[in-house]
């Protein structure tokens, strides 16, 4: 029985049969990013935590062994069975985000985890994957049903609650995100192009807004810190700012590294503390230094065949749905590289982004790794399709 996704149900359908339709090239570089994501995370941290140097480098490696395990789980997804609850998936959505401002633990200025136990879990992280698939099901649903400026003042509306949430804990980074994914569903469903040129304008107009106008009028939208932040890149001000220490000591460590870099051993920059958060956003400048230019060139290279291939997924994708999920989805992989990188080599203001299947971190590393096995969940039935066609 075929659905309205185009699942479907039968012996035939059972994932490990469409085996064979695994995007090989995606699956073997996102295992690859990973295992040199946990090597660096332990390389980078042996001497963060003088009692135990393995203290980062085993719960990342945990957090990839359950994120693994979790992707293989995605193969058997079905979306049409989700798109039923994806009102009661949004609402979930949006009360996690939200029950962190009330619940969560805070750390370094920010509220952005709920603590379960031994466990720290980040809503916001899970919340990209799931953005994506309400806005995509939403789009289907209501594309030809509503006029195309209704439809994009809906999915504006229904991204910027929970984003506007998570920007107050604050996490503006992963509000960004979502506003991404959300533009590139929307670009892909067809939405004109007067609507993305008038939402960017009011984009611009907002920033300008919250961190020049209001803030002399006396009233601060941001924290100073995130100001700091967002304007260090045009003005690092040497040593003279947080933000601004931040990126000139990525700047060193990226420069340092040379055209082959430096081995862990040689990072001085890395393993003499000098960069701050050199597991998390700034891992790149990490392996810019322990690898120079070949090896931050050779990283680049593997997130462009990511993204690559999820482009390619999006265009076998058998069902509207499914491939404005790898939209989203695909959005949310480029535009996370793009920014790290970027705030790591001083073009992007810092955000808080961190790099993908790279940067320590649980929820992030789960977060990547279910979009991934949704990706390849969503490859096979396009490969399954296309195959029954030609057929």
């Amino acid at each position: 029985m075929t659905t309205l996704t185009g699942e479907t149900h039968g012996v035939g359908a059972r994932p490990r049969q469409a085996a064979a339709g695994l995007d090989w090239w995606l699956l073997g570089m996102v295992l690859a990013v990973s295992g040199f994501g946990v090597f660096v995370v332990r390389a980078a941290t042996e001497s963060d935590v003088a009692s135990n140097s393995g203290f980062y480098f085993t719960r990342q490696l945990a957090f990839t062994v359950v994120g693994l395990v979790c992707l293989f789980f995605m193969l058997r997804l079905n979306l049409d069975d989700l798109s039923r609850y994806v009102w009661t998936i949004y609402a979930i959505l949006v009360a996690s985000v939200g029950a962190v401002l009330v619940l969560g633990a805070s750390a370094r200025g920010s509220t952005r985890w709920i603590e379960l136990g031994p466990v720290r879990l980040q809503p916001s992280e899970f919340g990209k994957v799931l953005i994506a698939f309400v806005l995509a099901v939403v789009v289907v649903e209501r594309l030809k049903a509503i006029e195309p400026a209704r439809l994009s003042w809906m999915v504006l509306g229904l991204t910027m609650l929970p984003a506007v949430i998570v920007f107050l804990q604050p996490d503006l980074g992963t509000a960004l995100v979502y506003v991404a994914i959300a533009a590139a569903i929307l670009w892909v469903a067809g939405q004109p192009i007067t609507h993305f040129i008038v939402a960017g304008a009011v984009i611009v107009a907002a920033a300008g807004m919250i961190l020049y106008v209001l803030p002399a009028a006396g009233l601060d939208v941001l924290r100073p810190y995130q100001v700091d932040r967002l304007t260090s890149f045009v003005d690092s001000g040497g040593d003279r700012t947080q933000s601004g220490y931040q990126l000139e000591q990525s700047k060193v460590a990226i420069g340092s590294g040379g055209a082959f870099g430096k081995g862990p051993s040689g990072a001085t920059q890395t393993i003499n503390d000098f960069l701050p958060e050199h597991h998390t956003d700034f891992i790149f400048a990490v392996v810019a230094e322990m690898f120079g230019f070949l090896g931050g060139g050779l990283l680049i290279a593997a997130y462009f065949i990511i993204i690559w291939r999820a482009i390619v997924i999006m265009r076998l994708a058998p069902t509207e749905l499914e491939r404005l999920v790898v939209a989203g989805i695909a959005a949310m992989l480029a535009f996370e590289v793009f920014v790290n990188i970027g705030m790591n080599v001083g073009i992007m203001p810092i955000t808080g982004i961190p790099l993908p299947l790279m940067s320590y971190g649980g929820s992030h590393t789960l977060t990547n790794l279910v979009a991934v096995g949704v990706l390849l969940r969503i490859g096979m039935r396009g490969r399954a399709a296309q195959a029954a066609g030609a057929a």
